[in-house]
């Protein structure tokens, strides 16, 4: 993962635990004292909420425990994790601009391209230049790699 998605990651879990997590245990105690739990939506909704936010705390626990971080200003040459590649698309000459990136942070809406996603895959080891063939659901894609920064 980058240095950039760590601290992503680190944000949302202090946030969950410091903001999320007593705002929610604040809400059950609230919605307990409002009499019958069996038929207190309020109380229902409240732990369904706290289900999910100790699940996601677990998982970003586990996330941050196992990632290994990468900065991608330390790499150089062909593709690979980190890089930032912008690709003509030979079909329509519409650039397009992602940085490969782990699969925690990757968000295409952002320009962060998933390392396990196709277009990613087909990326890796290719230099300046080169000539893609990415297979996605929309059918085979081409691409000409134009630029590689590592930053």
């Amino acid at each position: 993962m980058t240095p950039a998605g760590h601290t992503a990651l680190e944000t949302e879990l202090k946030h969950l635990k410091s903001e999320e997590r007593p705002a929610i245990i604040r809400a059950i105690a609230e919605a307990r004292e409002h009499g019958d739990l069996s038929e207190n939506a309020e109380y229902h909704s409240a732990r369904e909420k706290q289900s999910f936010i100790e699940g996601r705390i677990k998982e970003l626990e586990g996330v941050l425990s196992l990632s290994e971080v990468i900065n991608p200003a330390t790499l150089s040459g062909t593709i690979k994790f980190g890089a930032t590649v912008t690709l003509v698309d030979e079909d329509t000459d519409e650039e397009k601009t992602w940085q490969i990136v782990g699969e925690h942070e990757a968000d295409i809406e952002k320009g962060l391209l998933n390392i396990k996603s196709p277009i990613a895959r087909a990326l890796i080891g290719k230099d300046e230049g080169d000539s893609v063939e990415v297979q996605t659901p929309g059918g085979e894609k081409s691409y000409e790699v134009l630029k590689i920064v590592y930053s």
